[in-house]
């Protein structure tokens, strides 16, 4: 049973971020080779860090060589994205996201009819509330290991996605400082966000069936094992062993590393744009600034493993 006091983080903004020389910016982990792709282009949205991949259909089969390179790339870039997709279908959505293994739902999203999608949609009414940088799951045991979205309908402007490099956000952080977090472990959990809008009797039987859990401060990637910054505002609670004023301190500057912009990227969605992202090894920010235009979109998330 997890103890510990519950501490809420709320980042103090005039903190500084780290440092302010240069920052090491590496795609892959240091002596690892980029890799050659034979059945698609590849145009990065930065040096290292996204990219579109080009000349692929993905209405067509995906055989196994396709695959295992989709696979590569995603590891590479972390987050690959890709264009006028025209008459990809549900059927087609599936298939894609079983080239990474079975799929997961959101305890929280409403229930579609079709096994694994979770349609998100914001109309007027909805368009415009917050939102915050966060990887999704990690308040399960094993937090997906990533997603697929789909554009179903999109404003003309706005409505973008951001994502942010947690790898390098590791990297940059002072020698001193990772030795610190090198074997913390840290307390996540649903309540205060999704269980914001719960009365007091929906939060008692969602927590029935998602108790509390605890990831390290730090994971090594389960397929790459590169280090990789793992704490997130909305569902990161406490650092264990520490005193509320440390976890204060201590959150406070581990969750802003998502804020650094030399560690971000942004994708304007269009019709038959998608996205595949490692949610391990980033988080991301759905921008809310469209409104009142509407934006639909269709998300399958990616079962995981347990993290170490």
């Amino acid at each position: 049973m997890i103890t510990d006091a519950v501490v809420d983080p709320k980042p103090v903004l005039d903190k500084p971020l780290m440092h302010y020389g240069r920052r090491e910016l590496n795609r892959t982990a240091p002596g690892t080779a980029p890799t050659a792709y034979t059945l698609f282009g590849v145009k990065p949205l930065t040096p290292h860090f996204g990219a579109v991949l080009t000349d692929i259909d993905l209405t067509r089969p995906i055989t196994d060589t396709l695959a295992e390179e989709l696979r590569q790339a995603l590891l590479e870039w972390k987050v690959i994205f890709f264009r006028e997709q025209h008459g990809f279908t549900t059927d087609h959505h599936q298939a894609l996201a079983a080239v990474w293994g079975p799929t997961e739902p959101n305890p929280f999203f409403p229930k579609t009819g079709t096994a694994g999608v979770s349609r998100l949609a914001k109309d007027a009414k909805a368009a415009g509330n917050k939102n915050i940088w966060h990887s999704d799951h990690s308040f399960m045991a094993n937090p997906s290991l990533g997603a697929v979205l789909r554009a179903v309908e999109v404003p003309e402007a706005g409505g973008d996605t951001m994502w942010a490099d947690m790898a390098a956000a590791y990297d940059n952080l002072p020698d001193d400082l990772k030795a610190r977090i090198e074997n913390l472990t840290a307390v996540h959990d649903w309540e205060a966000s999704w269980g914001a809008l719960m009365d007091e009797g929906q939060k008692a039987a969602f927590r029935a069936d998602w108790p509390r859990v605890e990831h390290p401060v730090v994971v090594r990637h389960p397929r790459s094992g590169r280090r990789t910054l793992y704490v997130n505002e909305p569902f990161t609670r406490f650092i264990k062993g520490l005193s509320e004023a440390e976890n204060r301190d201590l959150l406070d500057m581990l969750v802003l590393q998502a804020r650094i912009p030399e560690f971000q990227i942004r994708f304007h969605w269009e019709p038959g744009s998608l996205a595949i992202w490692d949610n391990i090894a980033t988080q991301h920010y759905a921008v809310n600034d469209y409104f009142p235009r509407r934006r639909v979109m269709e998300r399958i998330a990616i079962a995981g493993v347990p993290l170490a």
